[in-house]
C-alpha cells in the first residue's frame, strides 16, 4: 500500500506542476506580460522534457526508413525510384492508417491519466492492439499484390516489379506498427518518453549496420533492405513491451492482460477510424503526389527528386510529429485534470517552439540544397532537379511546423472529425488538382508536384 501510495504521488508530480500553471494564468493581481512570463518559464521546461523524447523516437524511427532508401539508392537509380515508390507509394498507406488508428489511445488516455483512470491506460492499449492487428491483415492482402496494383495505376513496368520486391519484406512490419503505435501512445500520456527514444536509438545503429551488410555484403539488394526494416521495427516492439511489462512507473497503469480490452470494440473501433481519417488524408495525399510523379517525364528522375525532397521534409516533419505528441498529450491531460488555461497556453508554446525550429531547419536546408542529393544517389542530373525543387521544400518545411501541433491539440481535444474536414479541403479540393494541372496539362513537372504540398 506504501508503495502505490508513492507510485501515485510520483504520477501526480506533472500534475501538480500543471495547477501551479493555471494559477499563474488566472492571478489577475499580477500583469498580463509577468503572467506570460512566469507560466512560459513554467509550461517550457514542461513541453521540452515532453517534446525532446519524443521528436528523437520519431526522428529515428524514420531515420531507419530514411537508411534504409539511402541504402537502397546507391544501389543504383533504378533502385531508389523503386524503394521511393514502395516506401512511399505503398508503406505509407499502411503507416498512415496504422498510425493514425493508433491516436484513438493518445486521446483517451491522455484524458483517463488526467482523470487519474490509470488501470483505464492499460485496457485502452491492448483494445486499440487487437482493432490494429485485425486492420493489418486486409493490409498485408494489398502488400501481396503491389506489382500489379502499381502497374494498374500507370507505373512504369520496370519500377513496379522491383517496387513490389522491396513492398515484400515490409509485410512483417505491418503487424509491428499493430502494436507499437498502441505502446507508444501508452507511454507518451504517461509522459514517459526516454524508454522509447533509447530504444530507438539503439535499434537504429543496429538497423544500418545489419542492412549494410544484407544489401552490400550477402547481396540480397532491395529485399534484404526492406527484410531489415521490418525486423528492426519487431525489435523496438519487443524492447518497448519488455519495459511496460516490468518498469515500476508503470504500475499502475499496467495490471496484465484482460478480457477488459474486447469489450466496447465497436464503439473503440470508431473512434480510431475517426482518428485514421484525420492522418490518413494528410499522409495518403503525399502517396499520391509520388504515383502522381511516377506518370510524368522520365518517371526514375523524376520520382527520385520528387522522392528525395519528401524524405527530407518527412524526416523534419517527425521532429513536429514529435510536438504534436506533447501538444496531445500536455492538452488531454490538462483537460482531463479540468485546467483550460493551461491547455490552451499549452498550445502556444508548443506551436511557436515547432515555428521557430522549423524556420532555423529550412533555412539550413536552402544552403544546403546542392548537396542534399548525394546523400541518397549519385548523379548530377538528380542533383540539378532536387536543387529546383528545395525552395519549395523549405516552405513545406515551415509549415510543417506548425500543422501536426495544432493536430495534435484536436486530437488531445478529441476533435478529430473536424481536422479531417479541414484536411480533405487543403489537399484534395486545392493541392491534387493544382499540381495535376500545372505538372501535367502546363507540363511543369515535378516542381509544381511538389510546390501542391503547400496547399497545406
Amino acid at each position: 500500500m506504501a508503495y502505490a501510495g508513492d507510485e501515485a504521488h510520483q504520477l501526480h508530480r506533472s500534475l501538480l506542476g500543471a495547477s501551479k500553471l493555471e494559477i499563474v494564468l488566472g492571478d489577475e493581481s499580477l500583469s498580463w506580460a509577468q503572467r506570460m512570463w512566469e507560466a512560459s518559464m513554467l509550461e517550457l521546461p514542461t513541453v521540452v522534457r515532453l517534446a525532446a523524447p519524443a521528436v528523437v523516437v520519431y526522428m529515428i524511427n524514420y531515420l531507419m526508413s530514411m537508411s534504409t532508401q539511402i541504402i537502397a539508392g546507391h544501389l543504383g537509380t533504378l533502385e531508389l525510384a523503386a524503394a521511393a515508390l514502395g516506401n512511399r507509394g505503398i508503406q505509407v498507406f499502411a503507416y498512415g492508417l496504422m498510425l493514425g488508428m493508433g491516436s484513438a489511445v493518445e486521446t483517451l488516455c491522455g484524458q483517463a491519466y488526467g482523470a487519474q483512470r490509470y488501470d483505464m491506460l492499460g485496457i485502452y492499449m491492448q483494445r486499440s492492439t487487437i482493432v490494429l492487428v485485425v486492420t493489418a491483415i486486409p493490409l498485408a492482402v494489398i502488400y501481396i499484390f503491389s506489382a500489379p496494383l502499381l502497374l494498374a495505376l500507370g507505373q512504369s513496368p520496370e519500377i513496379a516489379s522491383a517496387a513490389a520486391t522491396f513492398v515484400y519484406g515490409l509485410i512483417p512490419q505491418i503487424f509491428a506498427y499493430a502494436v507499437n503505435f498502441p505502446i507508444q501512445k501508452f507511454l507518451q500520456a504517461q509522459s514517459i518518453m526516454a524508454p522509447s527514444a533509447i530504444t530507438s536509438a539503439v535499434t537504429v545503429v543496429l538497423h544500418i549496420a545489419f542492412s549494410y551488410v544484407l544489401v552490400y555484403k550477402i547481396g540480397l539488394g532491395l529485399l534484404g533492405a526492406s527484410l531489415m526494416l521490418s525486423s528492426s521495427w519487431w525489435i523496438m516492439v519487443a524492447a518497448q513491451f519488455l519495459y511496460v511489462v516490468t518498469s515500476r512507473r508503470c504500475r499502475l497503469t499496467w495490471t496484465g492482460f484482460s478480457w477488459q480490452a474486447f469489450s466496447n470494440l465497436p464503439e473503440f473501433c470508431m473512434l480510431s477510424i475517426a482518428s485514421a481519417v484525420m492522418l490518413c488524408l494528410e499522409t495518403w495525399y503525399f502517396q499520391i503526389l509520388v504515383l502522381i510523379a511516377g506518370l510524368l517525364k522520365d518517371p526514375a528522375i523524376a520520382l527520385d527528386s520528387l522522392s528525395i525532397c519528401m524524405t527530407v521534409s518527412g524526416w523534419v516533419f517527425m521532429m513536429s510529429v514529435g510536438f504534436n505528441a506533447a501538444a496531445s498529450v500536455r492538452v488531454g491531460n490538462e483537460l482531463g485534470a479540468g485546467n483550460p488555461k493551461s491547455a490552451a497556453f499549452s498550445v502556444v508554446v508548443v506551436t511557436l517552439l515547432s515555428f521557430i525550429l522549423s524556420v532555423i531547419i529550412s533555412v539550413i536546408v536552402l544552403l544546403t540544397r546542392d548537396y542534399i542529393s548525394y546523400i541518397f544517389t549519385d548523379g548530377d542530373e538528380v542533383s540539378q532537379a532536387v536543387s529546383q525543387l528545395t525552395p519549395f521544400l523549405a516552405v513545406t518545411i515551415i509549415l510543417n511546423g506548425i500543422q501536426p501541433v495544432l493536430s495534435g491539440v484536436a486530437v488531445g481535444c478529441g476533435w478529430q472529425a473536424f481536422v479531417a474536414y479541414v484536411n480533405v479541403g487543403c489537399y484534395y479540393i486545392v493541392g491534387i488538382p493544382l499540381g495535376c494541372l500545372l505538372g501535367f496539362y502546363f507540363e511543369l513537372g515535378a516542381t509544381v508536384i511538389h510546390f501542391s504540398q503547400c496547399s497545406l
